[in-house]
């Protein structure tokens, strides 16, 4: 076999695996992507929404997330720790109809503590502490991120420009009732979470001394509102 043939067989096989190297590596981004959306669902589209539109750059920020917090295990909470946080979240609900301010800065904290009992970052390192629960609670972090944003929003009334009105307060706490509900309860009860939220506003819930099934109080008026 001459030489000449010989470097076109090399070259040829060259090409060849080159060509499947780069076909694996896209095979791999776009499982890696895929993976990243179905994980962390509206958090993806935030994501990319933050970063204008580029996908690859939301891909890496969440994928650096996954692998900051990706290993966190969550501590399962004991059932008088559990019974204290929703009497806790049952008592600022009650409290938002005199007082809808300080029960979302109660809210706030309830969420910052409940998460750092279940093994999350101190919630004194707030940002921190979000970004963990994003990787682990994606569907329902909005919530916090929106309680907290109203609880330490500055100014008056919503009318005169500056911080945030009865609603906008109501319509948080209802949002961060989910993603309590998910860090404070078993796994089993997360699954029935979202039929239940549904009802909400249609009728308030009883409480009948059972967990799972908070008080609710806010379709009645609240004060300034």
């Amino acid at each position: 076999m001459s030489t000449g043939v010989i470097i076109l067989i090399v070259i040829a096989a060259v090409v060849v695996v080159l060509g499947g190297a780069v076909l694996a590596l896209r095979t791999r981004g776009a499982q890696g992507g895929r993976g990243l959306k179905r994980r962390f669902g509206p958090e993806y589209e935030r994501a990319v929404a933050r970063h204008d539109g580029d996908v690859k750059a939301a891909e890496r920020e969440l994928a650096q997330l996954v692998e900051r917090h990706g290993g966190l295990r969550e501590r399962p909470l004991e059932p008088t720790e559990a019974e204290r946080f929703e009497a806790r979240w049952a008592a600022a609900q009650e409290h938002f109809v005199e007082s809808p301010k300080e029960a979302v800065h109660e809210a706030d904290r309830l969420l910052a503590e409940l998460a750092q009992a279940r093994g999350f970052p101190d919630g004194a390192q707030y940002e921190e502490q979000l970004a963990a629960l994003a990787v682990h609670h994606a569907d329902h972090v909005q919530g916090y991120r929106h309680v907290h944003h109203v609880a330490h929003a500055r100014g008056g009334a919503e009318r005169e420009g500056g911080g945030a009105g009865t609603e906008e307060m109501r319509e948080a706490m209802v949002e961060a009732r989910a993603l309590f509900e998910d860090l404070a309860g078993p796994v089993g009860r997360r699954a029935s979470h979202e039929s239940r939220r549904d009802t909400d506003r249609q009728a308030p819930a009883r409480s009948n001394g059972h967990r799972g099934h908070l008080p609710w109080t806010f379709t009645r008026h609240a004060k300034g509102s």
